[in-house]
């Protein structure tokens, strides 16, 4: 395809949202879901830091992501026992 082609299409379809609107479930869903993945990351970059100091190290993935972002600071302190226990 050609570069030109492709930015047409996707101005028009940028166009068309702008006219029509955009269904607000997914976009909803899509938002909530950037923002819990945010914080997981977030979660596991403060435990990279501050786990760093007593050999803690929790890599930063998207399996860890996914799971901290979902279940919060329960799920960061599993996955922090697991990493302590199971492979130190």
């Amino acid at each position: 395809m050609n570069s030109t082609l492709v930015i047409a299409i996707i101005v028009a379809l940028i166009v068309v949202l702008l006219f029509v609107g955009a269904p607000m479930k997914p976009m909803r869903f899509i938002a909530h879901t950037t923002v819990k993945l945010g914080i997981g990351i977030l979660f596991l970059f403060f435990v990279h830091v501050f786990g760093g100091a007593i050999g803690l190290h929790v890599p930063i993935n998207v399996f860890t992501v996914v799971i901290s972002g979902f279940l919060g600071l329960s799920g960061v302190a599993s996955l922090s026992a697991i990493q302590y226990f199971l492979f130190v």
